[in-house]
């Protein structure tokens, strides 16, 4: 599988290490030399490795990719506090999540001991169209980024989730003005969330918060200014 050979070429590369030969890392990954000279060629075009005399080294790309990473971690580590003082008020789970194309990804979730059993993860990507945290980025985002989500289609998740363009458009257009957006059973049966923005200065969305519960247990209306106020607060102590 080539993902797998390519992440065997990255990981081959030590502390410390500078250009590795072609048959280094290919003894190193086990892989034939020929095959690990093909890729390598492939990662030296994308920029992700620099050549010199017949040699690679990681390239200043995967620096930059690594930096991402990094302030997206550094974003997690600042709301922690915030998520586990919302989760202890509401006993409900609560997500930490940016979007990524046209997804969302959850960067932390804290369960709550009353919450459903939700298909969300650390890390697990959702379509944003059918969630209360990309609802929410959404309505505070470029119009090119919402373009290219409705765009790529609105598939239905959930029974409510919605599918027509100018319905989301809207919808986003009432989050926008209100500060939160909701997900009622649009993930999926049962379910219902709540989520705001968290703003850089320039009042673009740089993740959400929600919370969801069973739609049976949890009032959205209710636990909402929690959730504003919560995302609120992180968006004025960030960078």
């Amino acid at each position: 599988m080539t993902a797998a050979r390519l992440t065997a070429l990255f990981t081959a590369f030590r502390p410390g290490d500078g250009f590795l030969g072609t048959s280094e890392l290919a003894r190193r990954t086990g892989m034939p030399k020929s095959s690990a000279h093909r890729l390598l060629g492939h990662l030296v075009r994308q920029g992700l490795l620099e050549r010199r005399d017949g040699s690679v080294r990681l390239g200043l790309k995967l620096f930059e990719v690594g930096q991402v990473a990094i302030g997206q971690r550094g974003l997690a580590d600042a709301a922690r506090p915030y998520l586990a003082d919302l989760r202890e008020a509401t006993r409900n789970t609560v997500h930490l999540a940016i979007l990524e194309g046209t997804e969302v990804v959850y960067l932390d979730i804290t369960r709550g001991p009353d919450a459903p059993v939700l298909p969300s993860r650390i890390g697990g990507r959702f379509p944003a169209h059918a969630t209360a945290v990309g609802k929410a980025i959404l309505a505070h985002s470029p119009e090119d980024v919402v373009e290219t989500v409705i765009s790529a289609g609105l598939p239905r998740i959930g029974p409510r989730t919605l599918t027509a363009p100018g319905l989301l458009r809207r919808q986003l257009a009432k989050v926008y003005e209100e500060g939160t957006a909701y997900d009622r059973e649009e993930s999926g049966p049962g379910v219902v969330c709540v989520a705001s923005p968290v703003l850089d200065n320039s009042g673009l969305a740089r993740a959400a918060i929600s919370i969801s519960g069973w739609s049976t247990r949890v009032r959205v209306e209710r636990v909402a200014p929690a959730v504003r106020t919560t995302a609120l607060t992180l968006s004025r102590t960030l960078p």
